[in-house]
């Protein structure tokens, strides 16, 4: 007997889990440790270099390890001037509360370490709503500080060798689900007001709510991730670049309960005020499993804007949609030259979906005359296999979305598909070359949708050989 889908997609998680949690068990037990040396990709190499251990850390699961964090980083700190430092977390497993980085900094997990958030709230910092937001997305009041987290900085690295950063999710989950949450979970890793930011050669698993949140930053490189949570996870969305700029997202392997990418730039009256938009986005090379999501998700928080994003070589597998615009009258600003091309999608509830109704609000005070703008949207080269909807494309009566182009798209139905394959309304736009047969709001003319020659300033920048040595 064939297993379900979603039978499959959890044996695939735990076995992935499984995997990492036996090789950090085996390398916390073993009492011979050997010398190594670790050659890894960095923005800028460190002149200096420690080891949790140095600072008090104890890696045996059950410590708290947060002061050994903040002691380490805070003596570490001091060497920015002076070719910049970098900790390493070595093999064990290290439980801690949140901590912050400092400028100049690698932050290094080995490949036998795991970080284990605590799930000890005192350990957790709250911090004000931020300022695009106007309140917490699951409560109104503060938010618990992300287990990882940075503000203001600049040239930053978290990295390793395919370490393990594991949120313990669970606890959180619970509290959400039962309406327990006074404040709003924290997030995985999150960098605030900071510019040339690397994320990068790590696995992610059971954050309590977002994976990994950049935002009001510039010059950030997320490469080379895998972000594991349950596909009935609330809220545990991969990668959210929110009020970004220049940032390259790419060779990343999401399985999440809810988009695997969000790009996202604020909320309604918030983020219209705050005015800080997500622009010159590449994403590439990346797959993502979300039955109930998007494999990339353009808002609905888009009231600062979002333009100018390029995603390409995008793999979809048993997810919701591909790429999907949500928005909402009072959300104002736009999204807009928006080009995605090959794309490959199998076992898809929709491959395209638009909407302009998705409307919650982070209270009353949002103007309803705050139209979006969606123009100059762009998909071409798609492939999808076991497809229900084609596409549902709904604009805003009076505001519809326009300048859409859709060229060269391949859909092959699931044997029970909806009898109306294009549902469109409020949209504007050209296809060419697309079946099923699309709506006629979307008329057939002989053009390839564009996408652009020139590249953007984030992918020309190239990454230094750097080395972590010493005996694990």
């Amino acid at each position: 007997m064939e297993l379900r889908k979603s039978q499959v997609i959890e044996t695939l998680i735990s076995a992935i889990i499984l995997l990492g949690l036996l090789s950090s068990s085996v390398a916390a037990h073993c009492a011979v440790r050997y010398a190594e040396s670790i050659e890894f990709p960095a923005l800028n190499c460190r002149k200096h270099s420690a080891v949790l251990t140095d600072f008090g850390g104890v890696g045996d699961g059950k410590t708290s390890n947060t002061q050994a964090f903040k002691a380490a980083i805070a003596n570490l700190s001091q060497l920015a001037a002076d070719g910049g430092a970098q900790l390493i977390v070595p093999p064990g497993k290290w439980l801690t509360g949140s901590f912050n980085l400092t400028s100049h900094f690698t932050l290094f997990v080995h490949k036998d370490a795991v970080i284990l958030g605590v799930q000890d709230e005192s350990e957790w910092p709250l911090l004000p709503v931020l300022p695009s937001y106007g309140r917490g997305r699951d409560a109104p009041d503060g938010r618990f500080s992300s287990l990882i987290f940075g503000t203001n900085l600049t040239d930053v690295v978290i990295t390793g060798n395919n370490g393990t950063i594991d949120g313990q999710g669970a606890y959180w989950w619970k509290k959400f689900k039962e309406d327990k949450l006074n404040e709003t979970r924290p997030y995985l890793i999150e960098i605030m007001y900071s510019n040339q930011l690397q994320i990068s050669n790590l696995t992610l698993i059971n954050s309590p709510s977002w994976n990994v949140h950049p935002i009001y930053s510039s010059d950030v490189i997320i490469q080379h991730l895998t972000i594991l949570a349950p596909v009935d996870s609330p809220n545990t969305d991969g990668i959210n670049p929110d009020s970004c700029i220049n940032t390259r997202i790419e060779d990343s392997f999401v399985v999440s309960g809810d988009d695997c990418i969000a790009v996202k730039s604020g909320w309604d009256q918030y983020g219209i005020k705050f005015n800080m938009s997500t622009k010159h986005l590449v994403i590439r090379r990346f797959t993502c499993i979300s039955p109930d999501s998007a494999t990339i998700a353009l808002g609905s928080e888009m009231s600062g804007g979002i333009e100018d994003v390029r995603a390409e070589d995008i793999t979809a597998i048993n997810t919701q949609s591909g790429v999907r615009i949500k928005t909402a009258v009072g959300r104002g600003a736009y999204v807009k030259d928006i080009y995605v091309r090959r794309m490959t999608l199998n076992t898809m509830k929709y491959v395209f979906w638009m909407t302009g109704s998705y409307s919650s609000h982070p209270d009353p005070g949002f103007d309803p005359n705050a139209f979006p703008v969606i123009k100059g949207i762009n998909y071409r080269d798609v492939v999808a296999h076991n497809v229900t909807y084609s596409a549902r494309l709904e604009g805003i009566e009076k505001d519809p979305f326009t300048a859409i182009c859709i060229s060269n798209v391949n859909i092959k139905l699931t044997n029970k598909p909806k009898e109306l394959q294009w549902n469109c309304t409020n949209v504007q736009g050209v296809t060419n070359r697309v079946t099923p047969e699309p709506c006629n709001l979307l008329p057939v003319k002989e053009i390839d949708c564009p996408f652009p020659d020139d590249r953007l300033p984030i992918e020309d920048v190239m990454l230094k050989t750097c080395f972590v040595s010493g005996k694990f």
